[in-house]
């Protein structure tokens, strides 16, 4: 055997340009998260590769390509300090990927190519799950199935519409077994995609801590915090307080939230009609479940502190969906324990003093802590202060210099200094993190928050009413809490993702484009474990078994098969029988009417030659017709003309006795 020709014919340039070509798309999306170097690595050997191919040169031998991927793995291992994990992974992939292109001489190797390629596909979704992210990785398994196709097709190369065309009608064919498999393939607990260590690294949102800056970096954001479906109608944008951490403890520049404790029960009263709605939280690597102030219900594995906060009991790493009840109206417990007074209270031993002396003032001059309460509101909201994404740098005493100095600041500023002020006045005060507010959108009748809606606001324990919500920024900025953050920011400071509420048609189009979004987080990448057994117990009429999951898949893949098994048969014969065989059946038609009945158990060579046994005069157009009839009937192929010149042999062909 010739390897070189064999070689050549195989790899040619039109093969692996295709095969080049689909690696470039799978690779694309990468890009942007992989070292430079690593990319100019894969594009320096991609092109290298070519000019081989276009000079007819020898691959290089083993020994140049060991060192290659000797000092590429190196050079990972030094971008990255492993070789394991998410990123670290897919750059090696990615380099082993182009290394192996360059020792492609059969086709197994090709195959081994190819099938990384499909891999390396897969590896996208460890970084988006979007919509736009399925359609291109769809069309980059479009591409790559072409190549595969080209490089074992036994016609050699074929035009890209031919392949186009084969890759696409493969893939039409696997769609049924792709929806049984994604129906009834058993869904194992836990993210898929959240297996590296890496994979859930620079995710934004909230955190355990706030410092001057950190919130009114989150109202840079547009992404979606997580998504709410009320069982009723929406509640006010007041009532809109979504409860996440609770920070008790201050250094003098930062809260923090410490170490939660989980309470035994929910420990208040609410009052009014409950809340009931369905949230779908986004992944955030964190253990907080957000919901209205304040939750009287507790998520399935959740639990509730004693500063009622919902935790999850792990991280949540993939999309979640629960289920809440809230009361907006509601009475904690009159009495505060000593141990809780006393870190409601707690401040540093230095800083700000003249937050100290304002607040000692407004105790010498107050009958009650309610009127300290009214005085700071007053405060915030008859002195110029300002709402504003972009506040200036604060100094070593940064409570003093936001309250008499800059006096420009977003909801961490208005929340951190208004408990400041509560603790030096002497009234118990928390700071409460979270959300406020949201979007509806009206194409799903659902609530939109987002990482710009993220808020802060306090809570102060008062003498017979418990902890009472106190909102600061309110007393600045009323339109924050009524009409969301972009109706309360100057337009200098709106994100561009904000700018379609000032224009209808972006906002429309904004909303159809989530409710897409929703609707694939719902019923595509929301469909878990759990949503699978409830299918299946419909299914079965009664709670099922993963034994009978597992009969259910077989008995559907197997009927599946079997149906497109036979719907290929049926096809191939209607088609025959529609095509070429239809124009045979005409001369044997004609023949009938000779005196020359073909009989059902002869074949077409035969039949002509007992039609030159009877019809001498007839024999050459006869062998003609069978000749032409057998090889484009089984033969690798028929050409448009052949068919044409078969179907003017037959019209030629003698149908009358003479």
């Amino acid at each position: 055997m010739d390897h070189g020709s064999s070689q050549d014919q195989l790899l040619s340039r039109h093969n692996l340009g295709w095969l080049l070509a689909s690696l470039v798309m799978a690779v694309a999306p990468h890009v942007p998260r992989l070292p430079p170097w690593v990319s100019v690595l894969f594009a320096a050997i991609a092109l290298w590769r070519l000019d081989i191919a276009r000079r007819r040169r020898p691959l290089p031998g083993k020994g140049p390509l060991l060192l290659l991927t000797a000092l590429t793995a190196g050079g990972i291992y030094m971008s990255y300090g492993t070789l394991f994990g998410r990123n670290a992974g897919v750059a090696m992939l990615t380099a082993m990927l182009v290394l192996k292109l360059m020792e492609a001489r059969t086709l197994r190797d090709c195959m081994v190519v190819v099938f990384i390629a499909y891999f390396l596909v897969i590896t996208n979704f460890l970084f988006s799950q979007s919509v736009p992210t399925a359609l291109y990785l769809l069309a980059v398994v479009l591409a790559i199935t072409a190549a595969l196709i080209g490089l074992n097709h036994p016609r050699g190369a074929l035009r890209w519409a031919v392949r186009l065309r084969l890759a696409a009608a493969l893939l039409l064919q696997a769609v049924p077994a792709m929806v049984l498999l994604f129906v009834l393939f058993p869904r194992v607990p836990g993210p898929l995609w959240g297996l590296p260590r890496d994979a859930f690294g620079g995710r934004s949102g909230l955190s355990d801590t706030m410092s001057p800056g950190s919130i009114s970096r989150l109202g840079l954001s547009d992404e979606v915090a997580f998504r709410v479906k009320f069982a009723g109608d929406v509640p006010r944008p007041s009532e809109l307080y979504w409860r996440g951490p609770v920070l008790w403890d201050f250094n003098g520049r930062t809260w923090s939230a410490g170490k939660p404790v989980v309470a035994e029960g929910l420990g208040f009263t609410g009052f009014g009609a409950p809340l009931r709605y369905v949230v779908t939280l986004e992944p955030d690597d964190q253990r907080w479940l957000f919901a209205i102030d304040l939750p009287a219900s507790t998520p399935p594995g959740a639990s509730v502190t004693a500063d009622y906060q919902l935790l999850a009991a792990q991280p949540v790493r993939q999309r979640l969906r629960y289920d809440v009840t809230s009361y907006p109206a509601y009475r904690t417990p009159l009495r505060l324990s000593a141990s809780d007074r006393a870190r409601a209270l707690r401040l540093p031993r230095q800083g700000n003093p003249r937050a100290l002396q304002l607040a000692a003032r407004w105790r010498a001059q107050s009958r009650s802590d309610e009127e300290i309460v009214s005085k700071a509101l007053a405060m915030f909201h008859d002195a110029p202060f300002f709402y504003t994404l972009n506040p200036p740098l604060l100094g070593a005493n940064p409570v003093d210099g936001f309250l008499f100095g800059s006096r420009s600041g977003f909801c961490e500023h208005y929340a951190g200094s208004f408990a400041f002020l509560m603790r030096a006045a002497g009234i118990p005060a928390r700071v409460v993190t979270g959300y406020q507010g949201g979007e509806i959108n009206p194409l799903g009748g659902y609530l939109i928050v987002r990482q710009a809606d993220a808020h802060a606001w306090v809570e102060v324990w008062l003498k017979g009413r418990g902890w009472v919500r106190v909102d600061p920024t309110a007393a600045v900025a009323p339109q924050r809490v009524e009409s969301g953050i972009a109706t309360a920011l100057p337009a200098s400071d709106i994100i561009p993702g904000l700018l379609s509420e000032r224009t209808p048609w972006l906002r429309e189009l904004r909303m159809s484009w989530d409710a897409v979004n929703n609707g694939w987080n719902q019923w595509i990448l929301g469909y878990n474990q759990q949503r699978q057994l409830v299918l299946l117990s419909r299914l079965w009429q009664r709670p099922a078994s993963w034994q009978e999951l597992g009969l259910t898949l077989a008995a559907a893949m197997g009927a599946l098969l079997l149906g497109l098994g036979g719907l290929t048969l049926w096809r191939t014969r209607v088609g025959r029988e529609t095509g070429i065989s239809a124009i045979y059946g005409k001369f044997c038609t004609k023949t009938a009417r000779l005196g020359m009945k073909r009989r059902p158990s002869e074949g077409p060579a035969d039949f002509a030659r007992r039609i030159a046994r009877r019809r001498p005069d007839l024999a050459e157009q006869a062998a003609l017709i069978s000749g032409l009839y057998i090889r484009l009937r089984y033969g690798q192929g028929a050409k448009k003309e052949e068919v044409q010149r078969l179907r003017q042999m037959v019209r030629g062909f003698p149908g009358r006795r003479v």
